[in-house]
């Protein structure tokens, strides 16, 4: 019943933005359940990487250390999709970028049940 759609995602050349959008349903979103929402990637052959995270409702934000200061995540509550906006991205940025769900918000790294496909990143020239 829980789904996560992701779209955006394409080819850029390095130094390029994006921003990648998450759209969900069956999650309850409401002020009594709280949910945290991710966005995680994937590169081939190497191990999934967190990317940033919020709680939702809320709007504490938390990003890994390879992408603070490029990436910001953001929220739309009414559409209940979130965002991922990506700024001077590297080619090390390239993967499978997939948003994640879970219910609580204590610890925004990990933990998530829920997943979606995911939309592929390529940031090459």
């Amino acid at each position: 019943q829980v789904q996560l759609v992701e779209s955006g995602g394409g080819l850029v050349q390095p130094g390029g933005s994006l921003r990648l959008s998450c759209a969900t349903s069956g999650l309850p979103f409401t002020t009594f359940i709280p949910v945290s929402m991710a966005w995680f990637r994937q590169a081939p052959g190497k191990e999934r990487e967190f990317v940033g995270a919020i709680k939702w409702p809320g709007i504490n934000t938390y990003y890994g250390d390879s992408v603070k200061g490029r990436f910001t995540i953001s929220r739309d509550n009414a559409e209940k999709t979130v965002y991922l906006q990506m700024d001077r991205l590297k080619p090390e940025d390239t993967a499978v970028y997939s948003c994640a769900a879970k219910y609580g918000t204590d610890l925004q790294t990990g933990g998530y049940d829920y997943w979606g496909q995911g939309t592929q990143v390529t940031v090459s020239s």
